[in-house]
């Protein structure tokens, strides 16, 4: 059947063609874009997914610069740092070089003091000069502001916060709240000697002790006569040799004894009392008391170790407590009447004064209101994906406490120089600067290794994988699309063959005009 108006085979040669020729030129478009998806009609899931792989991506990388940028902060920081602990440990020499005050002169000391003063200046130096970009970081620029501090807090430091954001965007302040459920207290014994030591004129020798502490011990000895008043001032001559100090104790207007306690608080310190000699001491409930568990003033009057017997001279001992607490809900480490607590969110160290250390009960330490070093490590900005650390003042009003003083009172004419000052208290302070300062070293050099470090890799691993899930959903298979093409290119020739056939089939009817 021969048909010149119409002709179906063209039709469906032509259909064929276009659909050939559309097969050929996505493949080409894959081919030369390196695509599987290159508009939302080629696949619009795969396009969804894709893109937000894409995007996270993006955040990831920007976190591990953020990251890295973080550990050269913290790098720049460390440098200061450690030229800060070189000058304190000089500092220690020359404290200690001047605590040898019978073979020095005056002149020396003087001397020594002038390299004092000058490695002063130059810490605060340090601690306004160490910075990024113009952005000091030892200066305390970078330590976290608070207020309403209680006034039973001593000292107290934020290491690191994490603070929310209100609705408008402003800082969400973070109250830290304390619960103490265990008081701290000194260790503590009562000596009961009736008064004044009465040796009932025996010849025995001398009443002797010794006393002892978590400092060292000391053996005293008593005459009969000696006072409660001569047997406490002699105790207190060594307290800073046994850590243990003396005070009379009153009974219905009598003194008949002293109380003997640990010049620190907490379970490192303790009380300890070996009768050497008894010398037959005479006298009413002479020996050796425990205080009382609910007033740490008074003797406990039961079971008492009288001064002849054997456990009185294997001796007598007591220790301290620290402090038992929580903090925001935190169950806190203790030394004396310190408490801390280090978490993802809060890592902060109080300490509290000795009446408050010694209460039960909840106390509102103080507010944290902003600051910190903030840095944005994850790749979804929100408060578990930022970091905040606190670089405290290195200044040398800063280093100290207020218990020993701070490293600036060091300086010439004040309280603990080394010409006309306490030498002795000098060198426990720079004993604490040189703690804190170590302490901040290896708080950040922590932060580096296992926070910022371990982020960098985690990071990093977590960018490979989304870029492998994009590329398998998004990226073209060469050896299949080639395939395809050398199809299409087949197809698409044998579409236009059969085309130009079936346009020239019609002309077939024109024999039959012949």
């Amino acid at each position: 059947m021969s048909r010149i108006n119409t002709n179906p085979n063209s039709l469906i040669a032509q259909r064929n063609l276009g659909i050939n020729n559309n097969q050929l030129s996505t493949t080409l478009e894959r081919l030369s874009t390196g695509l599987r998806i290159n508009r939302g009609k080629d696949d619009p899931a795969g396009l969804i997914a894709s893109e937000n792989l894409r995007s996270e991506k993006t955040a990831l990388s920007a976190a591990i610069s953020n990251a890295e940028r973080a550990d050269q902060i913290v790098n720049i920081a460390e440098g200061g740092l450690q030229e800060l602990s070189g000058l304190l440990t000089d500092l220690r020499s020359l404290v200690t070089t001047t605590a040898n005050a019978a073979g020095l002169s005056k002149e020396e000391k003087s001397a020594n003091q002038l390299q004092i003063d000058s490695i002063l200046q130059t810490i605060d130096r340090l601690a306004d000069a160490t910075n990024f970009q113009g952005v000091k970081l030892l200066n305390g620029n970078f330590d976290f502001t608070t207020n309403s501090i209680s006034a039973g807090v001593t000292d107290f430091r934020v290491n690191a916060a994490k603070l929310g954001r209100t609705s408008s965007g402003g800082v969400q302040p973070l109250a830290v709240q304390a619960l103490i459920t265990t008081s701290a207290q000194q260790a503590g014994l009562f000596l009961s000697t009736g008064g004044n030591i009465n040796l009932g004129g025996g010849g025995s020798g001398l009443f002797t002790i010794e006393v002892a502490g978590n400092l060292g011990s000391r053996e005293l000895s008593f005459a009969s006569g000696t006072t409660v008043a001569q047997i406490v001032a002699a105790v207190n001559t060594y307290s800073d040799v046994t850590g243990v100090s003396a005070t009379a104790y009153t009974s219905g207007g009598t003194t008949d004894g002293l109380r003997l306690r640990s010049t620190d608080f907490g379970s490192d310190a303790f009380v300890s009392v070996k009768v050497v000699n008894a010398a037959n001491i005479q006298g009413t409930q002479v020996g050796i008391y425990n205080l009382l568990a609910t007033d740490a003033n008074s003797p406990s009057t039961s079971s008492p170790t009288l001064f002849t017997a054997t456990a009185a001279a294997n001796g007598v001992r007591d220790a301290g407590q620290d402090l038992v607490a929580t903090i925001n809900g935190i169950a806190a480490t203790a030394k004396g009447k310190t408490a801390r607590i280090n978490s993802d969110f809060l890592d902060v160290e109080v300490t509290f004064n000795t009446a408050t250390a010694q209460a039960v009960g909840a106390v509102n330490a103080f507010t944290i209101t902003g600051g910190g070093a903030e840095f944005q490590l994850a790749s979804k900005v929100d408060i578990g994906g930022k970091v905040a650390v606190g670089i405290q003042n290195v200044a040398a009003r800063k280093l100290g406490n207020s218990t020993l003083g701070f490293l600036a009172s060091l300086g010439s004419g004040k309280t603990n120089n080394l010409v006309d000052g306490n030498v002795t208290q000098a060198g426990k302070v720079v004993e604490e600067a040189i703690r804190q300062v170590s302490a901040l070293r290896g708080r950040l050099g922590a932060f580096q290794k296992n926070t910022v470090g371990a982020t960098i890799r985690s990071l990093g691993v977590t960018l490979e994988n989304n870029t492998a899930a994009e590329s398998v959903i998004r990226d073209a298979d060469f050896a299949s699309e080639t395939a395809s093409l050398t199809r299409s290119q087949i197809l698409s020739s044998a579409a236009a063959n059969s085309l130009s056939l079936a346009n020239s089939q019609p002309q077939a009817a024109l024999q039959l005009l012949r």
